[in-house]
């Protein structure tokens, strides 16, 4: 736990004042059954008096009330600091999961990284909150309860010695059963929010394709895992308050008894026997407790773990030094120098990729799916580094450039990007600092501003989840007017016209062309005709340049190029 100690440590001395003040409560609790125990014994049967048993009930009932304000006044500054600590660790979760880099996100995943920023951080929430509360008054419940039992009746309390450690024991053997159960019902909860997460996304596929039967089954499947594996850990935790109660009520059955015979034979009073029984059910209580605080610490503990592997995960993008990779005198703006590429460190998605693109220039990416066309934007980008070659931009390698210094740099519109529940403006402002006009130009070079233009609040127009209430040409031209709108040095325009129509996409190209002279652009399509205007058009296939060069000369000479062209438009374009 001493990752969880790093957030509790600003936090100490609200904790140690709030576990002072819940120690004063407790003790004066433990205090109402002895109180009890002297009326009984004591004022009764030698004074008798009325007002002596009322003024004593007052004092017990007094001690009540401050018991009870202490304890309220505890609970609300454990919430509190639970609260804070929570919110301190959703924070930075939040930030470093932001921060990962590309290859750190495919090793996590995105549905477990979704879970442990919901689950795993509510476990911790609660067990913070649960500790401060129980993690006092139950120990001196039990403490306190076994020691004034001890100065009342030592002989009764060998009852209590002899049950509390076949307790403790049980307790002990299912925490640690539980940390290896509960990390493992974690990992499932991942794999089901994964199935959720695709089948929401694809919701409309899986209706048009009466898929909806087998994918219930595929769900089914990482349920029938998820129950399975909370069912065990259910059964392996749910073994212990059983065992407890059964251990607790045997106790005080053999209490009562034993304490029964002592009366009678003289040798304690019936007032004590009372109290003792109330005692015993504090500590009974208190021990259950503690076995709650345990069965908690099993879940948090799996889940502080999970939650530190994101926090603490070394950052592998680091800046490099100049040194290590000295500027270079390129003539171009962008320069890929020979550059190869491996996800998974095995066979390479990118292999020697070489080539260079002037200052406002326009690039053109074209190639069959899976041929490594995002990949080189997710490089160029600095997702990922590469495994040899360089990628310089002015000259410095990427790898030299601040991380914040190159991605303000990039205007971009990604395969499957989003767009927020919010207004049109805000979805193109994205949370810069952008004025009206350039919200409004930005439309107008992405062909949005015609159909914002209908809507009666038009840039006020609120977009609901997901954006589902426009058409998928309008949500890429949406997305378009984000990138364009702060006048980005690169735009990069990944896939994303594909729902817009020939005529759309061409004056959305000659817009670009003519309002953005001063942007280098990349467009990474499938559509020869997205492409054909590019300065330079790479031809991927299997994460190789199979030839490179404008439309007239790839026309002239590449088989694949030709190809394409021919599949799409028999060989002719209409602009």
């Amino acid at each position: 736990m001493n990752f969880l100690y790093r957030y509790l440590n600003p936090f100490i001395p609200a904790m140690i004042l709030g576990l002072l003040i819940k120690t004063a409560g407790t003790l004066i609790e433990l205090a109402l059954p002895y109180i009890l125990s002297y009326i009984l014994d004591e004022i009764v049967p030698n004074d008798g008096r009325l007002e002596m048993i009322i003024l004593w009930g007052c004092v017990m009932i007094a001690c009540a009330l401050i018991a009870l304000v202490c304890n309220v006044k505890a609970n609300r500054m454990a919430s509190k600091v639970a609260r804070d600590t929570a919110e301190e660790i959703r924070h930075d979760l939040f930030y470093r999961t932001m921060t990962l880099s590309g290859r750190q996100i495919d090793q996590f995943t995105i549905p477990s990284l979704e879970s442990r920023i919901t689950t795993d951080t509510y476990n911790v929430h609660n067990f913070i909150g649960r500790i401060q509360r129980l993690g006092v008054r139950a120990p001196l419940l039990l403490l306190g309860g076994m020691i004034v039992t001890l100065i009342m009746d030592a002989y009764l309390s060998l009852i209590m010695f002899a049950v509390l450690p076949m307790i403790f024991i049980t307790v002990y053997y299912v925490s640690i059963q539980g940390v290896k159960l509960y990390t493992k019902v974690q990992s499932s909860v991942d794999s089901m929010i994964r199935v959720v997460r695709e089948d929401s996304r694809g919701i409309r596929v899986i209706k048009a394709l009466s898929k909806i039967k087998s994918e219930h089954k595929r769900y089914d499947a990482v349920n029938k895992k998820l129950i399975h594996d909370e069912k065990k850990a259910s059964i392996t935790l749910g073994f212990v308050n059983p065992v407890m109660n059964l251990l607790m009520n045997l106790g005080i059955t053999f209490v009562v008894l034993l304490g029964a015979y002592r009366v009678i034979g003289g040798q304690t009073q019936p007032g004590k026997i009372i109290a003792f029984t109330q005692y015993f059910t504090m500590i009974s209580t208190a021990t259950l407790s503690i076995t709650r605080i345990f069965m908690m610490y099993t879940k948090s503990s799996a889940s502080a773990r999970r939650i530190a592997e994101v926090i603490d995960a070394p950052k592998d993008l680091t800046l490099k030094s100049i040194s290590e990779f000295p500027p270079q005198p390129d003539s171009a703006y962008i320069v890929f120098d020979h550059v190869s590429f491996s996800y998974n460190n095995s066979k390479d998605n990118l292999t020697d990729i070489h080539f260079s693109l002037p200052k406002g220039g326009t690039l053109g990416i074209i190639g069959a799916t899976g041929s490594g066309k995002t990949t080189i934007i997710n490089l160029l980008m600095r997702f990922y580094d590469v495994e040899t070659g360089s990628i310089r931009i002015e000259g410095k390698d990427i790898r030299t450039i601040p991380t914040q210094d190159l991605h303000s740099k990039f205007g971009v519109v990604m395969q499957n990007d989003f767009l927020y529940a919010d207004t049109i403006a805000e979805n193109i402002r994205f949370g810069r600092e952008l004025s009206q006009a350039q919200i409004e130009r930005a439309a107008k070079i992405a062909q949005a501003e015609e159909f914002i233009e209908t809507f009666p609040e038009k840039y006020e127009h609120i977009l609901s989840q997901k954006a589902s209430n426009l058409s998928g040409g309008q949500k890429q031209r949406l997305l378009i007017a984000r990138a364009v709108a702060a006048n980005p040095d690169i735009l990069i325009l990944d896939d994303s016209s594909s729902a817009l129509d020939y005529k759309t996409d061409a004056n959305l190209r000659n817009a670009i062309a003519q309002n953005m002279k001063t942007s280098t652009v990349i467009i990474v399509a499938q559509r020869i005709s997205s492409v054909m205007n590019a300065d330079l058009i790479l031809v991927l296939d299997e994460g190789k340049i199979m030839d490179m060069g404008t439309h007239e000369e790839l026309i002239a000479r590449c088989n694949i190029y030709q190809e394409i062209n021919e599949s799409q438009m028999g060989g002719c374009f209409v602009e």
